[in-house]
């Protein structure tokens, strides 16, 4: 069961500062979609899942924690066959792709509190010109970061109920009892943050 995005580990990505993490995510961004070449897309793809795989997890840890995203993109790009030709979608594919396992390498190798120490110091001028609070948005990203696994546990569980049961298992019949329960525990959480004063007026 995934409990935390974190993955232990002494690896060079590991060590990379959070701040290089961060624009190393951008820059490869901009630069996957700057471009429709696959001789680009394909080894940046190629690149990116070595670096994700090498993170220390095993095979089921790794495809876990992205099957879902991988498999909703390849169901994208099945419907855009039919749409554009086949070089367009290969692109579109591979670009979100790599992607993914470059993201998933960058929560799998930082911490939340480093995320959130980053994100702060990196909106502050924001913040000074009026624009947000910066340790709201770091501290709504943490908590995003931290309970993105205890989703995942939540649906692995009402999935279970419902096989236990005996009773068919649907998108329709698993997410409504899903939304319910991380809707109760943001208010619980929310109530928390507000009692213990962590955020501003």
């Amino acid at each position: 069961m995934l409990t935390s995005l974190y993955v232990e580990g002494s690896s060079w990505f590991h060590r990379l500062p959070v701040r290089a993490k961060l624009i190393a995510l951008l820059l490869l961004s901009l630069s996957l979609f700057a471009t429709q070449s696959l001789y680009l897309l394909a080894p940046a793809f190629l690149f990116c899942g070595w670096l994700y795989f090498s993170l220390g997890m095993t095979l089921r840890q790794a495809l876990a924690r992205i099957g879902f995203v991988f498999f909703t993109i390849l169901v994208l790009a099945a419907v855009n066959l039919f749409l554009l030709p086949f070089p367009e979608v290969a692109a579109l594919a591979l670009r979100l792709m790599a992607l993914v396992f470059f993201a998933a390498a960058v929560t799998a190798t930082t911490t939340i509190s480093a995320f959130m120490d980053e994100i702060t110091v990196l909106l502050k001028p924001l913040e000074r010109m009026g624009l947000l609070n910066a340790a709201d948005v770091s501290l709504a990203l943490g908590l995003v970061l931290r309970f993105v696994p205890d989703i995942f546990a939540r649906y692995e569980a009402i999935r279970e109920a419902h096989r236990a049961r005996g009773l068919p298992i649907r998108p329709l019949t698993i997410i409504g009892p899903l939304i319910i329960l991380t809707l109760k525990d943001a208010d619980t959480i929310a109530a928390a943050i507000d009692a213990r004063g962590f955020r501003r007026q």
